[in-house]
C-alpha cells in the first residue's frame, strides 16, 4: 500500500508534518517501537511507530531518524499522546533525510493503525503472491548463470509487458531487451538518476520525456555479501548502474515493485561477478604504476608491459604503444566531515569513461587497465599498431589513440548531474609512446594535462598533451587578478564602445586576428566592405592605443579575448 492512502483514512488519525512529495512510497509493513536503535528489528519499507519514549533531549533526534532512513523505512509516525506537538527538532532531522513524519492523534491507539496496515499490506500481496515467486524462480534459474543481464529483460519483457535497459552511470547501454535506446535518451535518463540520487530521493525515480515515462531503478547490492552500506551518496553515486524501466512505476502494485527490485538486485550480482573480473587488470596497471613511480630498470617495466599485452590485446603479435590518463574526482568537504575516498571513485569511473561510448554490454572494458594511488586514478591503455600503407613502419591506430576532448564529449552531462554543486572531475592525457622507457615522461605529461584541467572553470574539465606546447598552458595559471587586469586594460574601451554605439568591435577583432590580419579575408567573412572593416581597425587602435599591424599587439589581443 501507499503513504498516501494512510491519509486518506480518516479513522487513522494521521497528520503530515514533512515529506509530502514521498507520498507514493510503499508501505511493506509497520513496527512500534521506542528504542533508540531499532535498526537490528528493520528490514525496510516499514511504517515506523513510536511513542517517542527515546526522546530524552534535542541531540536525540538526528541519530534515530538517521537509523531509520539508511535501514529504507517508509515513514515514521510519532504519537502526540507524550509530549504533545512534535518537538521541531524530529521535523527537522526527518526532513534532512527526507523521511515522511506523520503526527499520531492521541486519541487513537498504535494497535488500530497496526491492523490497518498488516491487513491491506496482505490483501494487495495475496493475489499475485503466487506470480511473483514463479517469476522470481525464473528469474534466479535463468539470470547471471544462463545467459546475462539481457534474460532477465526479456523476461520482464514476455511476462510484464516492460521495455527495460541497463544504463551505466554515464548513460552507456550495457543491456537491453529489444531496440537499444537512443544514446542522447540514456544520456539524459542516467543524468536525470544521478542528480535525484544526489538531492537523496529514493528510487524509482519517476519522470517524463517527449511523452514517454520512465522509472529509474538503483542498482546496488543489498544482499548477502554485498559491500557495507555507504554513508555519504557520494561515495556510490558515480559507479551504480541503473535499470530504465518505460513505465510509471507510480500506479504500480506492491508485488510488481518487489519483482522489479529482485530484478535489480539479480544484476547487482552480475555487476559484482564483473567487477571481480577486472581485478587481473587493475593489479596489472598497479604492477606497472609502482615500477614506473619507484624509478625501476626499463627492462623491468618492459617485461611487466609484455605481461599486460597480451591480457589486454589477445592476439597481439607486436607490442603496443601505450597511453597514460590520469583522473581525479574532487569534492567540497566542509570541516569536520568525514573525507571521501576518491581513488576507487576515480578509478571506477575512469574505467567507464574510457570505454567506446558507442560499444554495449558490461564486457566491453577489457581492454582497461586502471590503478588508483591516493585520490588519483591512473590508466595504462594499449593502441594495437598497424603498418601505414606502402609503408613497413607502424604506427598506432586510431590517429595516435584517445584525445582528451573526446572522452568526455557524451559523458559531461549526465557526470555534471552526478556532481551536482559540490564535485569536480578532471582528466589528463599523454601523448602515446612505444616504450617503457617514455612511461615515466607519459605519466608525468597526463598529470600535468590535469592540472591545466583543473585549473579551468566547469564540473567536467579534461586536457590533453598537445596542449602543453601551447599558450594554452599558460593561461590557466595567470593570477585571476592579473588576468582581469590585462582583460580589463585591452578590451573594456571596446566593449564599452560597443554598448553605447553597436559597433562590434570586439567581434571584429576576433575575426580580424582569426583570418591572421588579412584584411580580404576578414572582410568577406564579417560581410563588410574593406574600407569599413579598416574603419573599425583604426577605431580599435584608437581606442587601445595600440598597433595591429605589430606582432606583440596582435598576441596580446589574441591572449586578451583567450582569458575574458
Amino acid at each position: 500500500m501507499r503513504l498516501r492512502a494512510l491519509l486518506e483514512n480518516d479513522a487513522l488519525g494521521l497528520r503530515l508534518l514533512g515529506g509530502d512529495d514521498e507520498l507514493d512510497r510503499t508501505v511493506r509493513g509497520v513496527m512500534t517501537t521506542d528504542l533508540k536503535d531499532p535498526s537490528r528489528y528493520l528490514a525496510g519499507g516499514e511504517l515506523v511507530l513510536t511513542g517517542l519514549a527515546w526522546l530524552r533531549e534535542p541531540a536525540d533526534a538526528e541519530p534515530f531518524v538517521r537509523i531509520l532512513a539508511s535501514a529504507g523505512v517508509a515513514a515514521l509516525a510519532a504519537g502526540e499522546a507524550e509530549l504533545g506537538d512534535i518537538p521541531d527538532d524530529l521535523v527537522q532531522a526527518c526532513s534532512r533525510h527526507r523521511l515522511p513524519l506523520f503526527a499520531v492523534n492521541e486519541s487513537v491507539a498504535f494497535a488500530t493503525i497496526t491492523e490497518h496496515v498488516v491487513r491491506q499490506v496482505s490483501g494487495e500481496r495475496a493475489g499475485d503472491l503466487a506470480a511473483v515467486v514463479d517469476r522470481h524462480r525464473r528469474l534466479m534459474t535463468s539470470g547471471p548463470a544462463g545467459g546475462g543481464p539481457e534474460v532477465v529483460l526479456d523476461l520482464l519483457g514476455s511476462d510484464l509487458d516492460l521495455r527495460a535497459w541497463v544504463l551505466s552511470p554515464t548513460g552507456r547501454q550495457i543491456a537491453g531487451a529489444g531496440e537499444p535506446l537512443e544514446p542522447g535518451l540514456a544520456a539524459g535518463l542516467a543524468g536525470e538518476h544521478l542528480a535525484a540520487t544526489r538531492t537523496g530521493r529514493r528510487g524509482p525515480h519517476r519522470l517524463s520525456i517527449s511523452g514517454t515515462a520512465y522509472s529509474l531503478f538503483p542498482i546496488r547490492n543489498t544482499g548477502r555479501g554485498a559491500a557495507p552500506a555507504t554513508r555519504d551518496v557520494r561515495e556510490t553515486v558515480l559507479s551504480d548502474w541503473l535499470l530504465a524501466v518505460e513505465a510509471d512505476a507510480g500506479d504500480w502494485p506492491a508485488a510488481r515493485l518487489d519483482l522489479l527490485q529482485g530484478v535489480t538486485q539479480l544484476i547487482a550480482v552480475e555487476r559484482d561477478r564483473r567487477d571481480a573480473a577486472r581485478t587481473v587488470r587493475r593489479r596489472l596497471a598497479q604492477e606497472v604504476l609502482e615500477l614506473v613511480q619507484t624509478g625501476a630498470a626499463p627492462a623491468e617495466i618492459a617485461a611487466r608491459l609484455r605481461v599486460a599485452a597480451p591480457v589486454l590485446l589477445p592476439g597481439l603479435g607486436t607490442a603496443p604503444h601505450w597511453q597514460v590518463v590520469v583522473a581525479r574526482v574532487e569534492w567540497d568537504q566542509d570541516p569536520g566531515q568525514t573525507v571521501i575516498d576518491s581513488g576507487p571513485i576515480a578509478q571506477s569511473l575512469l574505467e567507464e569513461i574510457l570505454v567506446d561510448p558507442a560499444t554495449s554490454g558490461a564486457d566491453s572494458a577489457d581492454r582497461i587497465a586502471v590503478a588508483h594511488s591516493g585520490d588519483e586514478a591512473i590508466a595504462l591503455v594499449p593502441l594495437a599498431t598497424a603498418p601505414l600503407p606502402d609503408s613497413e613502419d607502424d604506427v598506432p591506430a586510431a590517429t595516435m589513440g584517445l584525445h582528451a576532448d573526446a572522452l568526455l564529449a557524451s559523458v559531461r552531462a549526465p557526470l555534471s548531474a552526478g556532481l551536482d554543486g559540490d564535485g569536480r572531475l578532471t582528466l589528463g592525457v599523454s601523448a602515446a609512446v612505444h616504450s617503457a622507457e617514455g612511461l615515466r615522461g607519459a605519466l608525468e605529461e597526463a598529470r600535468h594535462a590535469r592540472r591545466v584541467a583543473a585549473a579551468r572553470p566547469g564540473r567536467v574539465c579534461a586536457a590533453g598533451h598537445h596542449e602543453l606546447a601551447s599558450h594554452v598552458l599558460l593561461l590557466p595559471f595567470v593570477p585571476d587578478d592579473v588576468r582581469r587586469a590585462f582583460t580589463a586594460r585591452l578590451l573594456d574601451p571596446l566593449k564599452d564602445y560597443d554598448r553605447r554605439h553597436r559597433a562590434e568591435l570586439i567581434p571584429t577583432l576576433e575575426a580580424f586576428l582569426d583570418c591572421d590580419g588579412s584584411w580580404t579575408r576578414c572582410a568577406t567573412r564579417l560581410h563588410l566592405h574593406v574600407n569599413t572593416l579598416r574603419y573599425r581597425v583604426g577605431r580599435i587602435e584608437q581606442l587601445t592605443g595600440r598597433d595591429l599591424s605589430r606582432l606583440e599587439d596582435k598576441l596580446d589581443f589574441f591572449l586578451a579575448l583567450r582569458m575574458s
